[in-house]
């Protein structure tokens, strides 16, 4: 019987890396299949699912016992916890009224040639119009609403599979 709560350590990371990697190459059919360009939030939304997946598939191939699993599921919560974060500031930017939305700022490569790491973050997370955009839609919710949903989940699926003898 198919049952994807009975799996193994070692074949529910490789399945998180499989839905991570799915959620980033859709994330580029948007971009040069659809043309929707993306914020700077979006762009950073893409580092947290890539960084979860790059832990997904170590913690896969390694398949490690005991506390190893535990170290690889907290990496993966990271990146999941930052995704939340980041794609919860993008909601907020998205539901202010028109009035409220910050000016457009500069695309996120030039900021990252012409400031700091430290302020281009800080100027990132500030927000700009073009985050508040709302350019894709599905079931009526926005690209940051269901990105939050993938980071809720697939944290939750790492801990579980860390959880699992």
């Amino acid at each position: 019987m198919f049952n994807p709560l009975r799996w193994s350590f070692r074949v529910s990371f490789l399945a998180g890396f499989v839905a991570c990697a799915a959620l980033l190459g859709y994330a580029l059919y948007v971009q040069f299949d659809l043309g929707i360009e993306p914020c700077p939030l979006c762009i950073f939304q893409r580092i947290a699912f890539g960084f979860m997946a790059s832990w997904f598939l170590v913690g896969g191939l390694h398949a490690p016992r005991g506390g190893g699993r535990r170290v690889y599921a907290a990496l993966v919560l990271l990146g999941a916890l930052a995704g939340v974060a980041i794609a919860a500031r993008h909601l907020w930017l998205q539901s202010l009224p028109p009035d409220q939305v910050p000016a457009c700022g500069p695309g996120l490569a030039y900021m990252l040639d012409a400031f700091p790491l430290a302020k281009t973050v800080r100027m990132v997370f500030t927000g700009s119009g073009e985050c508040a955009a709302v350019n894709w839609r599905f079931l009526g919710l926005s690209m940051p609403f269901w990105t939050l949903v993938w980071y809720v989940l697939l944290g939750a699926w790492a801990l579980h599979a860390a959880r699992r003898r």
